[in-house]
């Protein structure tokens, strides 16, 4: 409503569990009828804090299905009617620096990020003909209400650790974002495609 009341245009949300590859084609087959998408965001996140010789495969497949799964199943189902219309689009994947460097306690959810990270490149080559791009940013922690909720009272510890590992000395903020989004998402970036961009103030460098 705040969007629509600033900016005009129509919102439409829609509900679904991005694990259930079913309920994902019948949500994009919902969305075609009203007016096909010209561009797709996978920002599917879960994880939590855990040594690997704990897991139980019950709470890989948490993430897994979530993250890796999800993404695929919306990616595709996108992308399959794209190239049957012949219409361009540009598809962005969020991803973690993780996915370069790895991480402990985080293995799930690095290693799925790591697929989708593949899945950029993969589909940006095979994709790239029919005028789809596929393009990936991949931003250090960001401040939200899940970043706070996934820390909890550790979060001014770990900010105080990712400011100073990073060279903008601050952490990151959603509105950080917003510019190379709108740019990837966007016909300014017509020509660029298969790319992860590196959003993390230094960080992954310092």
């Amino acid at each position: 409503e705040d969007m629509m009341a600033a900016h005009g245009g129509t919102v439409i949300p829609h509900t679904v569990d991005i694990r259930d590859a079913e309920a994902v084609e019948a949500m994009i087959g919902t969305i075609w009828q009203a007016g096909p998408l010209d561009g797709l965001v996978n920002n599917a996140a879960g994880n939590f804090v855990a040594r690997t010789e704990d897991l139980s495969s019950r709470a890989f497949d948490a993430i897994a299905n979530t993250v890796l799964h999800g993404t695929f199943y919306c990616t595709n189902a996108c992308g399959k009617r794209w190239i049957a219309e012949g219409r361009a689009a540009s598809i962005l994947n969020i991803l973690v620096t993780w996915v370069w460097t790895g991480s402990p306690y985080v293995v799930p959810f690095a290693m799925s990020k790591a697929g989708v990270a593949v899945m950029t490149k993969s589909l940006a080559v095979e994709w790239g003909p029919y005028g789809i791009r596929v393009n990936a940013i991949a931003p250090s922690a960001v401040v939200t209400e899940g970043t706070l909720q996934f820390f909890g009272d550790k979060w001014d510890r770990a900010a105080g650790v990712i400011r100073d590992r990073q060279s903008l000395k601050r952490t990151l903020e959603t509105e950080d974002l917003a510019g190379t989004v709108i740019y990837l998402a966007s016909d300014a970036s017509k020509f660029h495609t298969g790319d992860s961009v590196v959003i993390d103030g230094g960080y992954s460098i310092f």
